[in-house]
């Protein structure tokens, strides 16, 4: 028996290889033309390219691998099938529940993992994610440009008289003006710094001026610094519990929560159709495995879409309740009845 098991493992896991490689390689292409939009937006380079497509990583394998395990498991008995080995399996007594429980273990070891995914590593990319794109957006949003009015520093008017070569600025000029004072600052060079998201204007040989209606003063530096943290809108995100409870994006999450837990659960509660579609006498039975499996595939993420707008956080009982019902019906029908 555990050379039988060892021998329906084997067909699994080969097929299941040949089968995700090129899902995930379409998924990633896909991802990969969807990142390459934010470049119309910020730019990037292939480092941070890379970064963010590590961040999608997570999502990526979450909806290729249960869709590659309901297809690999289903080909491999199918394959033993048409190989004749299914029948001569259960000509020598074995009960095709035993093939169940040998699938058994990949299904639940991948639906653990599946859970893992979106519970655990999903939020923490997410965030990542997000909060590396609004980075790029407010840094991108302090382009500056020589002889050119209308830049703003912080809380300063901000005017460069012409760009050198080397990343640096020359007769630059600042303005603030508040309800009691003025300020106005010269400085012959310039250089922007950013220092982990606070852009620090380093200013070097220049004069300032402060006035009111009561005092007028002046001050000459070799070197002056001025901070403004960028205004970037960045999630807060301490464990994955604190972001599932949290009131953002709350419409969102919560279909997220639904359909991934089904998804989650697809490679377990689908073990009955698989055995069902997969499994058929050759000589008895035109086999349509193919359109089976397209049809099961399209009827339960059409279930879990379509009725979440319903049955809410109910849809996860119903589907997985049902589905598990009909799909142990035609294994009784197709399967029990007849082997």
């Amino acid at each position: 028996m555990n050379r039988l098991q060892k021998y329906i493992i084997h067909n699994l896991s080969t097929l299941f290889i040949s089968i995700f490689l090129p899902l995930f390689a379409i998924a990633s292409v896909i991802f990969l033309i969807k990142l390459a939009t934010y470049t119309a937006v910020i730019q990037l380079t292939i480092w941070e390219m890379t970064k963010l497509y590590l961040f999608v990583l997570p999502e990526i394998l979450f909806y290729t691998l249960p869709v590659t395990f309901f297809i690999a498991a289903t080909l491999s008995l199918f394959k033993l099938s048409n190989d004749n080995e299914i029948v001569v399996i259960f000509s020598l007594g074995v009960h095709p529940k035993f093939i169940l429980k040998t699938l058994f273990k990949p299904a639940f070891i991948l639906s653990l993992l599946l859970f893992f995914n979106f519970l655990f590593l999903f939020p923490h990319a997410t965030v990542l994610s997000s909060n590396f794109v609004s980075y790029k957006k407010s840094e991108a949003k302090f382009n500056l440009s020589a002889s050119e009015f209308g830049h703003k520093f912080g809380d300063w008017l901000l005017y460069l008289g012409n760009e050198n070569g080397d990343g640096t600025y020359g007769n630059v000029f600042l303005f603030n003006k508040n309800k009691e004072e003025e300020i106005l600052i010269g400085a012959k060079q310039a250089q922007v710094i950013n220092d982990a998201g606070i852009l620090r204007l380093k200013l070097t040989s220049g004069e300032g001026y402060s006035y009111s209606k009561d005092t007028f003063s002046q001050i000459n530096f070799e070197t002056m610094f001025i901070n403004d943290t960028m205004k970037t809108d960045l999630t807060q995100y301490r464990s994955p519990l604190e972001y599932w409870l949290s009131n953002d994006r709350a419409e969102s999450k919560r279909h997220m929560m639904i359909t991934d837990t089904l998804l989650s659960l697809f490679p377990l509660i689908s073990l009955f159709l698989v055995a069902a579609i997969g499994i058929v006498h050759v000589r008895h039975q035109k086999a349509k495995v193919y359109l089976y499996l397209f049809l099961g595939v399209l009827i339960f993420y059409g279930s879990v879409l379509g009725l979440q707008s319903i049955f809410v956080y109910y849809t996860i009982p119903l589907v997985a309740t049902v589905w598990s019902l009909i799909t142990y019906m035609l294994y009784r029908k197709i399967i029990v009845a007849r082997f």
